[in-house]
């Protein structure tokens, strides 16, 4: 089974199994992948799946959709290969490729998903809608906020986890000081501000 790593400059926010016939990358809600950028046609990308081979396909884009750095309409994936849209990247994991090289990294320099072992770790919801919820970090890439609004990025690395403001006018403040570049490490009890909702991160 295959996936994909959606980075912007270099952070991580989000990541997607690619096991349909058929799935699609855009601006809008019904998408399997959904980047909510206006940089991102509301259908961008389909990806076709058939006997185990997976192709990409520009749906008439805007802004078009550069595959390795080359402009394409379509093409058979591979792994590591890295599709760029806009500023986003989209990197494909051939999972069968990873496990017979459980080493390798991808172009953009991201850990392959195996290669990720630091301990799980909490976040407290201290306020807001989800007041006295648990939200567990089992992902590679966890995204906390509203999209439109703010949203940041807790992404779980082989040395711990770091926080990253991904996109919107609200503040993302960690321990009182806003974060304006990322990604900065987490602590233990470290608490997070993000729009009128606050957390706390704790290791388990």
């Amino acid at each position: 089974m295959g996936k994909v790593i959606v980075s912007i400059d270099g952070v991580v926010i989000k990541e997607a199994e690619l096991s349909k016939a058929r799935s699609t990358l855009g601006r809008r809600p019904y998408n399997d992948i959904v980047i909510d950028n206006l940089a991102v046609s509301g259908e961008h990308v389909a990806f076709l799946l058939a006997d185990g081979v997976l192709t990409m396909e520009d749906l008439n884009s805007t802004n078009g959709t550069y595959l390795n750095g080359a402009v394409v309409k379509k093409q058979l994936l591979q792994n590591a290969d890295t599709i760029e849209i806009g500023k986003y990247k989209i990197v494909y994991v051939d999972e069968a490729a990873q496990d017979k090289k459980p080493s390798a990294t991808t172009p953009t320099g991201l850990a392959s998903l195996s290669a990720v072992s630091a301990p799980i770790a909490l976040i407290h919801i201290l306020s807001g809608a989800a007041t006295g919820r648990d939200l567990a970090l089992t992902k590679v890439v966890t995204t906390v906020g509203k999209p439109g609004v703010s949203v940041a990025s807790i992404t779980r690395r082989q040395t711990g986890y770091v926080l990253s403001h991904v996109e919107g006018s609200s503040p993302l403040l960690l321990n009182g000081q806003p974060v304006q570049q990322g990604p900065i490490p987490l602590n233990d009890g470290d608490l997070i501000e993000l729009a009128e909702t606050r957390m706390q991160f704790a290791l388990s």
